[in-house]
């Protein structure tokens, strides 16, 4: 019987040896390649060509949302499940606008693990229940609504701006000149109705949008 193939992509080498572990208890899965970066991902990708991409969405460089797009422009049938730590609805429904058949967050347990792998490497739409619920909740949430207006690249910026990061630091992690940065600040101001750094921690906190463990 024909093994399913997963390409782990986690910047964090104890995360992928974990869910490496995890997942060879199941004889019909096979891990074939591991990447700490989406840029590491993409030439992997196109060498194994595996089954599935599991995609970590926080991570540094260009990010598990870039990183799906440019695997789906290479292959439009790569099957991607993206997984994060955070459970707020923000997340899931970048991840899934950019290509991701899937979301689960790595809280969930084995079983659920296995069966989302198994439903997105037949092309199957899989989200974890209990963000499926929040993203149903948070369907008349304003301030939701409001971080759902930012491109992905200001969502990008946003982030990194309420994590503490300088304008030069951002400038300098996503490739951007620090004019183009200070636009995309500009814009996220205008969308979100705020005026300073300490307001977006506080708007990302409240949703749960931060990670201690990402950079």
């Amino acid at each position: 019987m024909a093994k399913l193939t997963i390409l782990l992509v986690d910047d964090h080498a104890v995360v992928r040896s974990g869910f490496k572990v995890l997942l060879q208890t199941w004889d019909d899965v096979e891990v074939v390649a591991e990447a700490s970066s989406g840029e590491e991902a993409l030439p992997l990708y196109t060498h194994h060509r595996p089954d599935v991409v599991v995609m970590d969405i926080a991570m540094a460089g260009m990010g598990g949302i870039e990183a799906t797009k440019r695997l789906l422009a290479l292959d439009p049938k790569a099957c991607i499940l993206a997984l994060s730590a955070h459970e707020d609805s923000s997340y899931a429904k970048r991840a899934l606008q950019a290509g991701a058949l899937g979301y689960l967050s790595k809280r969930a347990a084995p079983e659920v693990l296995i069966d989302a792998l198994r439903m997105v490497a037949r092309h199957q739409r899989f989200i974890d229940p209990l963000i499926a619920q929040r993203m149903a909740n948070q369907h008349h949430d304003s301030d939701a609504q409001q971080i759902d207006k930012l491109s992905p690249r200001e969502f990008e910026v946003f982030l990194l701006l309420a994590k503490g990061r300088s304008v030069l630091d951002i400038s300098q992690a996503l490739g951007l000149s620090s004019s183009t940065v200070g636009t995309h600040l500009y814009k996220v101001k205008q969308k979100l109705q705020l005026t300073n750094q300490s307001e977006m921690t506080l708007l990302a906190m409240r949703h749960g949008l931060l990670d201690d463990a990402a950079p």
